[in-house]
Order: C-alpha cells, then structure tokens, then sequence
C-alpha cells in the first residue's frame, strides 16, 4: 500500500512507516499532522488516480522532529570588477513518520 502526497509544492510517495524528510511544517515534535492532497493511492493493487486529488483519501503522520539541513555556500562573483560574495544557508525541514494511509 502507498500514496502520493503533495506538500510544500513537492510530490512524495509514501507507504506505512517510512520517515521522511519534507519542507518545515508549523508543529511541534510528537505532533499528528494529516495530509489531504493524495494524488494518488494504490491498495492491495486497486490504484485510485485522483483529479486532481482523491476525494476522502488522507496520510496520517507524526513529527519526529524540526531542524535544518547540511550548510550550503553560494557564491556570489563579478570578474574584473573585485566584487565577490561568500553566503551560507541552511534549509529547515521536518521528519516526519508516516502511520496510516486511509482511503
């Protein structure tokens, strides 16, 4: 059994107990989040495409946990004209734990 979601602007495909890692989510850790937009679900081989998303259909979730990814560096640089510019970033995430696929 799995389920495409939608969340963030970003498509997962998601089966019982799989931990992933998507855009930060406005909760707490040991939180339940439910996701509505499924675009599609598959269930002992009955696949349910949705248009564009599957009515009554949800993805249930807990967060394991907040926190930001591995430091990137941008650098910024203009030949010849002795401008250059070093940025560091760090996107934020949330773990989450995927509990029940309902159809």
């Amino acid at each position: 059994m799995f389920a495409i979601i939608e969340t963030g602007g970003k498509q997962y495909k998601v089966s019982e107990g799989d931990v992933i890692f998507i855009d930060k989510l406005a909760v707490e850790a040991d939180e339940t989040v439910t996701f509505d937009k499924v675009l599609m679900a598959d269930k002992d081989g009955n696949l349910t495409v949705g248009a564009p998303y599957v009515d009554g259909a949800s993805v249930t979730a807990t967060v394991v946990k907040n926190g930001k990814g591995k430091k990137i560096y941008v650098f910024k640089y203009k030949a010849k004209k002795n401008e250059k510019k070093k940025i560091g970033h760090r996107q934020p995430y949330t773990k989450v734990q995927i509990q029940t696929i309902s159809l």
